[in-house]
Parts: structure tokens; C-alpha cells; sequence
């Protein structure tokens, strides 16, 4: 097992949303395109990572900030490789990036139902925010 951690890439795209798609409890991949995530890649240069073992994509997670805070999504590790600190070891490149640039928090959006992701979480330090609810608007499905 040759495991690498790098940055991912506009050339990655394709692949890292299938194996998004691939893996269960990761949600909101419907809406990512390789276009909409190249941009986002663009604005959010190096905070974004895939691990490999060798050529065969093992891992990824996306990230990024909004000039205030972090935000990490759709981390995942393909279930034959994980309890082995690969998805700590792919939040740990994100959080370093972000910090490097000043920033001093990260949030993570986790499904209600995903206990697997929230254990994984907290096992990795991070805590329940439960004063705050979330509230979205799809503007896509209003046109």
C-alpha cells in the first residue's frame, strides 16, 4: 500500500464525483458538476484533497472559506481503507491550508442520520454546534 495525499485537481473531477457518489451518507452531490467545482477548486486553490494508493483514488474532501470561516464537505474514505487516520489525515491538509491564510474556524455540514460520519468527528476532535439550525434555499429550482 502506497497511500499518497495531494492536492486535487481540475483533472480529478470526474473521478472524485463518482466516487462521491459511490460512497453512502455523502449527500449534495446532485447539484456538483466538474464546471462548478472547477470554479470552486479556482477560488479555493490547494485546500481541496485526494488520497491515492497508487493510481486508484481512495479518498477525497473539499474545501474551502468564505474570507471568515472554513468549510469542509463531502470528506469520504472508501470503506476498505478507512480506520487507518486517512480522513483525519485529509481534514488535517484542509485545516492547515486554512489556517495558513488566517483563518480561525471551520464548519462541517453532517447528515442527522450519519452516525458513522459523527462518530468519525468527533473521534477527530470537533463538537456539536446545537444552538445553530441550518437553513437553506435551492435558487436553482426557483427559475
Amino acid at each position: 500500500m502506497n497511500i499518497q495525499i495531494r492536492a486535487m485537481m481540475v483533472e480529478d473531477l470526474e473521478q472524485v464525483i463518482d466516487f462521491w457518489n459511490s460512497i453512502e451518507g455523502i449527500g449534495g452531490i446532485d447539484g456538483e458538476t466538474p464546471e462548478a467545482l472547477s470554479y470552486y477548486l479556482d477560488r479555493n486553490r490547494g485546500m481541496s484533497f485526494v488520497a491515492l494508493d497508487g493510481d486508484m483514488l481512495i479518498g477525497a474532501v473539499l474545501s474551502g472559506h468564505d474570507g471568515r470561516r472554513g468549510y469542509i464537505n463531502h470528506l469520504a474514505v472508501a470503506k476498505s481503507y478507512r480506520g487507518q487516520d486517512i480522513g483525519k489525515e485529509l481534514v488535517e491538509c484542509c485545516l492547515r491550508e486554512l489556517e495558513s491564510i488566517g483563518i480561525p474556524k471551520c464548519h462541517i455540514f453532517v447528515y442527522q442520520d450519519n452516525e458513522a460520519a459523527q462518530a468519525f468527528w468527533e473521534r477527530v476532535g470537533w463538537v456539536e454546534r446545537s444552538e445553530l439550525l441550518l437553513m437553506s434555499k435551492n435558487m436553482s429550482r426557483n427559475r
